[in-house]
């Protein structure tokens, strides 16, 4: 692999529409090495439909993909079009059905994902939602309670790691006691590291001790961690001193969503180099588009010019790798580092 094909293994993608063959920009890159795809609501119109277009992107990409998908249940569930509606319960209601109804949805959604030929899933969510009036969080979360937060979120990585899918737990470092939206801004998160350890982290550390695979930074500016109001997602003292150094993390470091208006309007020649220096791995970009490209290529020089920057796009596309290797997403592909 060349620098250039390294860098776009490290992004996960969407597309616009029913019909992934209509973006130019999307079809290319995934002759380029394009590392996953995400897909949205408005991907999925119908189970063939959508098969049919699993289908031509596998048959089109270069190198074997994260296929990934917002489905926690609930409010986050991107499969209304082919079900009339929600199917699933949201975290909070699941569980309070209890560990048996937990599992069993789990393991529901994740063989219809295995349905469509799916690999990965953006759950569980991880955050211990303390705040009754969180905007974004809310039922998505499993509990108020650390402990209640973690058993559930390793149940349900647990039964998705046994079907073949890959978990991704979120929004480290916890989105739970915020009350602003990280789709519309950053929120700032003004807790002591005694609260963020004894409440926040707890699930992240549970998740970690259980051998979770995935990881997704929130957008969030916790305060107590960084003198400068950044997101955790271009934190190194949270990505790289807390996550991995303290907490042992070894899997996969993912952003949320780039095109949040929480780093949206951040200078793009500097933030991604910037969060991969900081500890992400993989970047979620749902759009395919001349400002991905530009992205893509503005790394690309900074790296050729950038030893350190250079030395963690080589380390971040090993984590990528060695995930897909775990889930056999290669089989005999001949993928070298």
């Amino acid at each position: 692999m060349n620098l250039r094909q390294k860098i776009n293994q490290l992004f996960i993608v969407g597309y616009g529409g029913d019909d992934f063959s209509k973006n130019t920009i999307f079809t290319e890159l995934l002759r380029e090495n394009l590392g996953g795809v995400i897909f949205f609501t408005q991907n999925i119109i119908s189970k063939e439909q959508f098969c049919k277009n699993v289908d031509g992107i596998k048959k089109l990409a270069k190198t074997p993909l994260f296929l990934s998908i917002d489905q926690e249940g609930g409010r986050v569930e991107r499969t209304e079009n082919i079900h009339g509606g929600k199917k699933y319960l949201s975290a909070k209601y699941a569980a309070e059905k209890g560990m048996d109804f937990v599992k069993k949805q789990s393991e529901e959604i994740a063989d219809e994902l295995i349905s469509y030929g799916l690999n990965m899933n953006f759950s569980p969510d991880l955050d211990v939602n303390t705040n009754p009036k969180n905007p974004i969080i809310g039922e998505r979360a499993y509990s108020d309670k650390p402990d209640e937060a973690a058993k559930f979120g390793i149940c349900v990585f647990k039964t998705y790691q046994e079907k073949g899918i890959i978990p991704v737990g979120k929004h480290f470092a916890g989105h739970g006691d915020t009350s602003t939206d990280s789709h519309l801004e950053m929120p700032v998160l003004n807790l002591s590291k005694d609260e963020m350890k004894n409440t926040h982290l707890k699930p992240f550390v549970e998740a970690i001790n259980n051998g979770i695979d995935a990881i997704m930074a929130s957008h969030v500016y916790y305060s107590c961690y960084d003198d400068e109001p950044i997101p955790a997602s271009l934190s190194q003292n949270i990505l790289t001193n807390l996550l991995r150094n303290e907490l042992k993390f070894e899997g996969l470091v993912l952003s949320d969503d780039m095109v949040m208006g929480a780093v949206c309007e951040k200078d793009p020649s500097i933030i991604y180099s910037k969060a991969l220096k900081a500890g992400i791995n993989t970047f979620l970009y749902r759009n395919s588009d001349e400002k991905l490209l530009s992205i893509l290529d503005n790394i690309e020089r900074n790296a050729k010019k950038d030893e350190e920057l250079s030395r963690v796009i080589n380390y971040s596309y090993e984590k990528v790798i060695e995930l897909k290797n775990k889930y056999s997403l290669l089989l005999n592909k001949e993928v070298s580092k």
